[in-house]
């Protein structure tokens, strides 16, 4: 019989998603113009089905948090993400971009076997 003992050293993975500081700045002023404050609002994201490679991923600004959900702020912003939306976007870092071809939010997700050529769905 052997017996596990937990090294109280080593902390468990704690899930997390993280911001760019450019993506951060980007949803403070995203709050900023909507008029929400950005001490209790923030950038909600999640995965949902559908798209054309399984999943895809949404955003929208919210007001404040969900009983149920997860937290992250960098940056001074805040992302408000469901526990299971959670699972799929673990590990992310979300990017802000903004060229001559190119604006928007860009998930970096190691969770996606398999993404689009539009960066708006992934196959997990």
């Amino acid at each position: 019989m052997s017996t596990e003992v937990a090294n109280p050293n080593i902390a468990p993975a704690t899930p997390k998603i993280h911001l760019t500081e450019r993506a951060a700045k980007k949803i403070r002023a995203l709050l900023e113009k909507e008029g929400v404050s950005p001490e209790a609002g923030g950038l909600r994201v999640g995965v949902q089905g559908g798209g054309c490679s399984g999943l895809s991923y949404a955003m929208r600004l919210d007001t404040q948090a969900r009983d149920r959900d997860k937290v992250f702020e960098e940056f001074g912003a805040r992302i408000f993400v469901d526990p299971k939306s959670l699972l799929y976007l673990n590990g992310t870092t979300l990017e802000y971009e903004e060229t001559l071809m190119r604006q928007g939010f860009i998930f970096q997700n190691p969770n996606a076997a398999r993404s689009c050529g539009c960066g708006s769905s992934f196959t997990a």
